[in-house]
């Protein structure tokens, strides 16, 4: 984490591998008969290209909106509007896990087109949800300590320089660790984005079928735009370097696009009812889902329903209370369509 911390950049590393072995993985064989109705190929491409700069605009878009708090000063942090923006978007992405990806996690580790033992003995989809979950409270708590040890030492030997100075110490120490807090919750919820978005993309790409691409097209462009800014809104905060910046956006808005462009690629090979692939795209989906509903629960909502600024405000907690409600739930009716 350490490393992720320091060099964004070893994301790039991160990506290609999984963008290159899970393609590989999900192409195999099919072992279960397929769909009777065949979409017409070149109707469904043109779908495909409508979806791919569809949501690489609104995802660019939507990561980036949060990040003019420094030209349009009403939306930068300090302001009571981010604690909306953020409890929307925290509302958003929590119902991208439990609404979205949770219930495409359990669909496809119980299909009947995979072999009843072992994976019908016994209900994997919640475990690999349940165990990402605690490995992220894991990673969470480890790194955060780490940088806090780390950042704290920095400071004592600071202190020797400035002696009786204790508000000089508290104003270096304090920030410092909140920052490293909110850089640690911005990479792992990355994380968490962009394996799901590699899968989706993949699917989508890899479709045949307009009827089914196509209210895809609609659903996952407001997907990707409200999920971007709650990305975004992490980012703020995290307070990266402009190059760290730009690489976690690019990353976040090029991900699903990417999958679409190898999902066209591998259109002629790739069988979405293959067992490697359901259990591949299973697995995936259910870690991904463990991860994002931690972090909405507990790094985005708990993180800031808790703080002092907005129990002090019923205001504050009222309009965040609605952004909460309103992001889960227009996200949560996007699922009759995605």
């Amino acid at each position: 984490m350490n490393g992720f911390n320091r060099n964004p950049q070893l994301w790039s590393v991160f990506i290609l591998i999984l963008f290159v072995v899970v393609p590989s993985l999900v192409i195999a064989e099919c072992r279960c008969e397929k769909d009777d109705e065949v979409g017409e190929k070149s109707k469904a491409l043109r779908y495909k290209i409508a979806a791919l700069i569809s949501i690489l605009i609104a995802s660019a878009i939507g990561v980036c909106i949060p990040l003019l708090g420094k030209v349009i000063p009403s939306l930068s942090p300090e302001k009571d509007i981010f604690f909306f923006i953020k409890a929307f978007a925290a509302g958003v992405i929590l119902a991208t896990g439990f609404i979205h990806i949770l219930p495409d996690a359990f669909e496809s580790l119980t299909s009947p087109c995979i072999s009843e033992h072992p994976w019908g003995d016994f209900p994997f989809t919640g475990f690999v949800a349940m165990c990402t979950a605690m490995g992220t409270l894991m990673l969470d708590t480890y790194a955060t300590a780490y940088f806090h040890s780390i950042n704290s030492k920095g400071a004592q030997v600071e202190a020797t320089d400035v002696e009786n100075d204790s508000h000089h110490l508290h104003s270096h120490l304090h920030p410092s660790s909140h920052l490293l807090r909110h850089r640690v919750i911005t990479q792992v919820l990355e994380l968490g984005i962009v394996v799901h978005s590699v899968i989706i993309g993949i699917s989508v790409g890899a479709s045949e079928d307009p009827k089914t691409i196509k209210p895809l097209i609609a659903a996952l462009t407001f997907h990707q735009f409200f999920e971007g800014m709650g990305l975004g809104s992490c980012i703020t905060q995290a307070n990266f370097k402009r190059l760290s910046i730009t690489i976690m956006g690019l990353f976040f808005a090029l991900t699903t696009p990417v999958g679409i462009g190898i999902g066209i690629g591998i259109t002629n090979v790739y069988d979405e009812n293959s067992p490697t692939a359901l259990i591949v795209e299973g697995i995936f989906d259910a870690a991904s889902a463990g991860i994002l509903i931690y972090m909405a629960l507990v790094d985005l909502l708990a993180a800031d329903f808790m703080n002092p600024r907005m129990q002090n405000n019923s205001c504050l907690r009222l309009g965040a209370n609605l952004s909460l409600l309103l992001g889960a739930g227009g996200m949560s009716v996007l699922a009759k369509w995605a």
